[in-house]
């Protein structure tokens, strides 16, 4: 697994051709999922260990992407430390009770490892063992302020307004929040990778709903602080957000191996500003997939141009596969990003082993 194509490309490595998976990978749009979904919940798929991992390995099957990431939610922690959360019909995630003062972030528990949605650990083993090497497994979690915005919010959100006001007039009670959530994010994390998960990824889809300033201070010090304590497992640490084009530097001084970008800025422009330590990942906009296919490639190769073959390069969407997504178009897309990513890689490669050679004759 050291030698896949997404574990090298985590780590700036070469590759034979760019690696692609896609986050939302397993969803409504495949029909296999649906039919798992009129006969179990959300909730139950991800509080049953066999069907996370049948639904995780769907993609895989029948896309043949690079990776495949466990299916679960992002607030199945909030679960452990107290929170009752449902999923609502139209509505998404709902929190009856949300925390909105410092007494009800007191009362938020720590669990204990074990106790933070056990079956997304078996599932993860479920997988690793039907897979048999294919390719690596991702974890996943929920960002500090991206969990703490459904928790003060109730759900979601276009403004934010709770969340912010929370931030702003209470930010002893505030940190309090980031430091239970970024513990317990922690502890989430490493044991799916004691499970068998040989990448993660941050989720902090709304973090570009603050300033640039707001972040840097309010909330990458406990991004920071789970990246750090991470980093002795070995496996790499993928930070997405999205809106953040603003402040792609803020998300890369968070230490993370891989930042993933959203479709509102250019590759080429977002690595500039991540830097060439970083690996990048991204960063085509799901709407394009109900495109026509002339489009849909059109727009691949001018990711992957700005992506020039340098080592580094994961291709994804800019956020989530939509649910009204055709699969037939997302099966294209990654034969596709296959296809012209080994001639861009190979491209890359000649002049990389160019550029050693001269250096190593010096």
């Amino acid at each position: 697994m050291a030698d896949s194509r997404f574990l090298r490309a985590c780590r700036r490595e070469r590759t034979d051709t760019t690696p692609v998976w896609l986050m939302r990978q397993a969803g409504r749009y495949l029909p296999e999922y649906r039919a798992i979904r009129a006969r179990a919940s959300l909730l139950d798929i991800c509080n049953r260990a066999e069907l996370a991992a049948e639904v995780t390995l769907q993609p895989v099957r029948r896309l043949g992407v690079d990776a495949a990431i466990i299916f679960a939610d992002i607030l199945l922690p909030v679960v452990s430390m107290g929170i009752r959360l449902e999923f609502a019909a139209g509505e998404g995630p709902v929190i009856r009770d949300p925390v909105r003062t410092s007494e009800a972030v007191a009362r938020l528990r720590r669990p204990e490892t074990e106790e933070i949605a056990p079956a997304i650990y078996n599932a993860i083993r479920l997988v690793r063992r039907e897979l048999g090497g294919k390719v690596p497994v991702i974890g996943f979690a929920g960002a500090p302020f991206t969990v703490a915005s459904y928790l003060i919010e109730g759900g979601s959100s276009r403004h934010y307004l709770e969340t912010k006001r929370f931030m702003f007039s209470e930010p002893r009670a505030w940190d309090a929040l980031m430091d239970t959530l970024a513990d317990v994010t922690t502890r989430y994390l490493r044991a799916q990778v004691a499970a068998g998960a040989q990448t993660v990824q941050l989720f902090d889809s709304w973090a570009g709903a603050l300033s640039p300033l707001d972040y840097q201070e309010r909330v990458l010090p406990w991004v920071k602080r789970i990246v750090t304590r991470l980093r002795p497992l070995g496996v790499p640490v993928i930070l997405f957000g999205t809106g953040t084009a603003g402040f792609l530097q803020v998300l890369a001084a968070s230490g993370a191996d891989v930042i993933s970008v959203d479709w509102r800025v250019r590759l080429a422009d977002a690595w500039a500003a991540i830097g060439p330590e970083r690996a990048i990942q991204g960063n085509l906009d799901p709407a394009v997939l109900f495109a026509p296919r002339r489009e849909i490639a059109r727009q691949v190769r001018t990711i992957l141009e700005q992506a020039g073959g340098r080592p580094g390069h994961i291709f994804n969407l800019g956020h989530g596969v939509l649910p009204e997504t055709p699969a037939e178009n997302v099966c294209y897309l990654v034969d596709l990003v296959h296809e012209l990513g080994a001639a861009s890689t190979a491209a890359g490669n000649e002049e990389q082993a160019a550029v050693d050679g001269i250096t190593g004759e010096r």
